[in-house]
């Protein structure tokens, strides 16, 4: 076989290959034994026919076309391999000559990771916000914590914002009811925003026994985007009457005896997720400096792929209904031109931060070993809510063990870079990441997906509506 790799752009190559047909017997020999088994022919059993019988049965074309359809897979990877091409996406590929008993010959057009060059990095600096805890801040950490240990009662007044309430919901479209959208007994905390807009300002005031009708968007279902009639009645009204915070509060909510211990530790924890946002500030800050410097040119095929599979995800909810997801789209203020131009501008991001955490993953020869594939597979095992024994199982049916590993790989990488970086608070004082980021790149791993819970953490508890004993 030969082969010769053929440069396109900076990010595609065409490979071409030419298999003499002698090389091609043992496809010959599997397509005829496949063949033989799929025709029945008088005189020999299903499997049993000799080639010359089965070629003048059914003629030469059908074997050819099973060889070659089963060959130029196998010698692209052959050609690959051979050619050091590092290959990204799948193949468009073309016969370009087919002569019986002598030769095949195709091409294989396909996105390649483009050659990146790294420049100089010491130079690389970058400024993060201060830490400072307030006493307002540690306030409500406490507020947040008595919350949890707090106690709905049943009031007799009009509700009111902060009020948890049992609300029944209907509501109709131009007339027409929608069922979708009716229910009974629904609990529901004023301000909270988790359900249609418009709701709290007609709970507010109303008392039990009561209703309030008014208009909003739906945002899904069959009628997305239209203008809909909402009637809520409000069924009942609670109030979270909250504990004292003193020493009797502190010992039943913590392992500290005395409130001001429990405030002083509240302090501390506050301060330790500052300091971790400080290195997420820090990891992503380094990243766009990187993004900025370095010229990463992104392959169109893989970057489509990435727009495609971000649609899909999007129009699913919607059983792939365009109308509907049009609808929904107008609903929030948007159409699918400008919801695609976003969706192209974080793919192509993507897209080429990966580029450029795999090439400084290779310059930096950065390994990934068994423990730290083990503890991101366990950290987005927790995540989905599933056994790591599932979620490995998971990822091997859908083809994305491969991708984990990457993504570890690409992590310690940017570690790599941000320890390498001066990083100072807006006061001027430098800081040292070794928390969040490791001593070395064997601990990068870990300080990467500490990182990350961290990020996901601080989310959480910015929207946390603790539950009630």
């Amino acid at each position: 076989m030969k082969s010769t790799v053929e440069q396109l752009s900076p990010t595609r190559v065409k490979i071409n290959v030419e298999v003499p047909f002698d090389e091609l017997k043992p496809n010959f020999d599997r397509a005829y034994s496949k063949i033989a088994q799929q025709v029945r022919i008088p005189g020999f059993r299903p499997g049993k026919a000799p080639a010359p019988v089965l070629e003048s049965r059914i003629g030469r074309a059908p074997v050819l076309d099973e060889v070659v359809n089963e060959a130029i897979p196998a010698k692209y990877m052959e050609a690959v391999q051979t050619g050091d091409v590092r290959t990204l996406g799948q193949p468009e590929f073309e016969v370009t000559k087919l002569e019986d008993k002598n030769v095949l010959e195709f091409t294989a057009e396909v996105d390649v990771r483009p050659e990146i060059t790294i420049p100089d990095l010491d130079d690389l600096s970058v400024t993060v916000s201060d830490v400072e805890v307030t006493d307002d801040e540690v306030s409500e950490e406490l507020d947040n914590l008595r919350a949890r240990f707090g106690t709905l009662i049943g009031v007799d007044r009009p509700a009111a914002n902060g009020d948890f309430t049992s609300i029944d919901l209907s509501a109709t479209v131009d007339g027409q009811e929608v069922s979708e959208a009716s229910t009974s007994g629904l609990s529901y905390e004023i301000g909270s925003g988790q359900l249609i807009d418009g709701i709290d300002d007609a709970l507010i005031g109303l008392s039990e026994g009561e209703s309030a009708t008014f208009t909003t968007k739906l945002l899904a279902g069959e009628y997305a985007g239209k203008d809909a009639e909402v009637t809520v009645t409000l069924g009942s009204v609670k109030e979270r009457e909250l504990p004292e915070a003193d020493d009797e509060f502190a010992q039943l909510a913590s392992e500290f005896d005395t409130i001001d211990e429990l405030q002083t530790d509240l302090r501390e924890r506050l301060a330790r997720s500052k300091r971790m946002q400080q290195g997420v500030e820090a990891r992503d800050k380094v990243l766009e400096q990187l993004l900025e410097r370095v010229d990463v040119p992104v392959p169109e095929k893989v970057l489509q792929g990435e727009i495609d599979n971000a649609k899909h995800d999007a129009i699913h909810p919607y059983d792939h209904d365009e109308e509907a997801y049009k609808k929904a789209l107008e609903a929030q203020g948007t159409d699918p031109e400008e919801w695609e131009n976003g969706v192209r501008t974080e793919a192509e991001k993507s897209v080429r931060t990966q580029l450029l955490l795999d090439t400084l993953a290779d310059e930096k020869d950065v390994q990934v070993g068994d423990q730290e594939l083990t503890e991101r597979i366990i950290y987005q095992a927790q995540r989905f809510g599933v056994s790591p024994d599932e979620y490995i199982q998971r990822a091997q049916q859908s083809g994305q063990l491969g991708a984990i590993f990457a993504d570890v790989r690409r992590g310690k990488a940017l570690a790599v870079v941000v320890r390498g970086a001066t990083v100072t608070d807006e006061s001027g004082e430098a800081l040292d990441l070794a928390e969040l980021f490791g001593e070395d790149e064997d601990e990068a791993a870990d300080a990467e997906t500490g990182a990350d819970e961290t990020q996901e953490e601080t989310t959480a508890e910015e929207t946390d509506t603790s539950s009630d004993k």
